[in-house]
C-alpha cells in the first residue's frame, strides 16, 4: 500500500505528492520553493540548493526519519556552471558516510519560471 506523507509544505496544484511511503521506503521530490508560499525562492543556485535540501528533510522528517536515511538522491540542474554552487550546499547537508548515491543531470528547463534546480531523493527507514 502507497501512502501519502503530509509535509507541511505548501501544495503543488499538479496531481503529485512531496512525498509517499511504501513499506520502509519513502520517495520524496523537492523544488526551490518557499513551504509555506509555494513560491519560488530567489537568490541564485546556493539560495535554491539550500531551500531544495530543507524542504527534503521537511519532508523525509514527516516520514519519520532523517537525511541519513536518503540512499539515493537525483539532482536536476538547468545550468552545468551551478554545480560548484550546488555541490558546495550539498556538502552542508552531508558531512558524514555513508553518502547518498547521486545522480546530477544537466536539462534544458524546468517547469516552473526561475526554478535552477529539483531533486529526487529515495530513503529507507528502519
Amino acid at each position: 500500500m502507497i501512502e501519502k506523507i503530509e509535509t507541511g509544505i505548501a501544495p503543488s496544484s499538479a496531481p503529485i505528492s512531496d512525498a509517499v511511503r511504501a513499506g520502509k521506503q519513502v520517495w520524496l521530490v523537492a523544488i526551490a520553493e518557499d513551504p509555506d508560499t509555494g513560491e519560488i525562492v530567489g537568490g541564485g543556485i546556493e539560495a535554491q540548493a539550500r531551500r531544495c535540501m530543507q524542504n527534503l528533510e521537511i519532508a523525509i522528517k514527516a516520514a519519520g526519519g532523517t537525511l541519513a536515511n536518503l540512499v539515493m538522491v537525483n539532482i536536476y540542474l538547468v545550468d552545468r556552471a551551478d554545480a560548484a554552487g550546488m555541490n558546495a550546499v550539498y556538502r552542508e547537508f552531508f558531512t558524514a558516510q555513508p553518502y547518498p548515491v547521486r545522480a546530477t543531470v544537466v536539462v534544458k528547463e524546468l517547469l516552473a519560471d526561475g526554478l535552477l534546480i529539483e531533486m529526487t531523493a529515495q530513503a529507507v527507514l528502519d
